[in-house]
């Protein structure tokens, strides 16, 4: 069964720097695309980052400059490193991967971590 378990949510006071994990379980995924997602409260789910079988990385651009999403495909684990945070950055933080090879199509979900910045 393919598993993608985020860690590292905390409440953090603003300005600071959290790393968050995403470990992978079930298969391996270095030939496939994975991202993070976050949702605030009230709103709907947005993309942040995401990192290609090739390691070509795009961020949206309220994180960009702040955030680095990287990959460890030894561990099957992929990192968002988060600097600079703020208030509007507070969200669950989602793991995503393509089931595919080669996609960009992010169908695997992990459950989510939670971020708070405080001001």
């Amino acid at each position: 069964q393919v598993q993608l378990v985020e860690s590292g949510g905390v409440l953090v006071q603003a300005g600071g720097s959290r790393r968050l994990s995403c470990a992978a379980s079930g298969r391996t995924f270095s030939s496939n695309a994975m991202g993070w997602f976050r949702q605030a409260p009230g709103k709907e789910r947005e993309f942040v980052a995401a990192i290609t079988w090739s390691d070509s990385t795009n961020y949206a651009d309220s994180v960009k400059g702040r955030y680095t999403i990287s990959r460890d495909n030894a561990k099957n684990t992929l990192y968002l490193q988060m600097t600079s945070l703020k208030p509007e950055d507070t969200a669950v933080y989602y793991c995503a991967a393509a089931s595919r090879k080669y996609s960009r199509i992010f169908d695997l979900w992990g459950k989510g971590t939670l971020v708070t910045v405080s001001s």
